[in-house]
């Protein structure tokens, strides 16, 4: 964490970005004074270091500091917009689970047939897929063309708060969840697919079938809970992935979320801001790689230690 933030923190100095440039915008009429009281109330008039050990040492008393361009503290920000990144990234990540662990199972039991190279021409299709692509495609079909779904934002335009319903949030919510989830699928569906495959050509499902077992009571009884935890255990690793891809896909939505005040704060050069999601990502994906490697462990007890 310390190390992510010394790499993030230099990054953000040698950013060609002028936080005064991007925080009065086009006014022309601010003085020299003027710009040396903000360097001085916001500290940038000292040294890198000073600023990093400063920023540090509130952080470590729970202060992520005040957000220079929503001029409110960090933490109310990062609250604000964590609850509409949590259901973008939830439901985008159970849908990519889901669907690439069927896609995957099916591919298997058809292998070598016309299905299953449908099914992988399609995962490698997903997997080279750029996010932003994807949903600008979407959006000209689902919004412009179809008219179907909103062009963006979480809510209804001119709606107050009070009066957003849930199919409101939902129908916002469906073509940027869709475009997270598709780019997700690929590694689950590949993955699940040469597990499947190694499972069915084992010895004990050679028995299996002499014994008289339908090729549905095999994958049943023998072929999902030995593909399943694995399937969950690389969807968690996949924590990294998905917040990168939500950045993208909020951007492209401009859907309020952590992704795209995490670009709003990286092109404004608000330090306090970018820090504060840095910081959250990066415990985000770390919790994501921890249950994947407890998951591992409790699977394999020959990756414990001392087994």
């Amino acid at each position: 964490m310390i190390g992510l933030s010394i790499l993030s923190f230099i990054m953000l100095q040698c950013s060609p970005i002028d936080p005064i440039a991007a925080y009065v915008g086009g006014d022309t009429s601010l003085t020299p004074e003027q710009r040396l009281a903000l360097e001085e109330y916001w500290g940038l008039d000292r040294p890198a270091s000073e600023q990093y050990l400063t920023w540090l040492s509130n952080l470590l008393r729970g202060d992520f500091g005040v957000s220079k361009i929503h001029r409110k503290p960090v933490v109310e920000i990062i609250k604000e917009k964590a609850v509409a990144s949590a259901a973008l990234m939830g439901i985008s990540w159970l849908l990519s689970g889901v669907i690439g662990f069927i896609l995957g199972v099916t591919a298997a039991v058809k292998k070598g047939k016309v299905l299953d190279r449908f099914i992988k021409w399609i995962a490698y299709v997903q997997a080279s897929i750029p996010t932003f692509w994807l949903g600008l495609l979407l959006l000209i079909i689902f919004s412009v063309w179809l008219r179907w779904f909103p062009i963006g934002i979480s809510v209804p335009i001119g709606v107050t708060s009070s009066e957003v319903t849930l199919w409101d949030r939902l129908h916002h919510l469906v073509l940027p969840a869709l475009t997270l989830s598709i780019l997700g699928i690929a590694n689950v569906t590949l993955h699940t697919r040469e597990k499947m495959i190694e499972v069915l050509s084992s010895e004990y499902i050679i028995f299996a079938k002499a014994r008289g077992e339908t090729t549905w009571q095999i994958i049943k009884n023998h072929g999902l809970r030995n593909v399943a935890l694995p399937a969950i255990t690389l969807h968690f690793a996949y924590f990294g992935e998905l917040f990168g891809g939500s950045v993208l896909a909020e951007q492209v939505f401009s859907y309020p979320g952590l992704g795209s005040t995490l670009t709003d704060a990286g092109l404004k050069g608000d330090l306090p801001l970018l820090m504060g999601i840095v910081m959250i990502s990066a415990v985000f994906v770390f919790a994501g790689n921890t249950i994947a490697d407890l998951l591992n462990a409790s699977i394999n007890p020959r990756l414990k230690e001392g087994v």
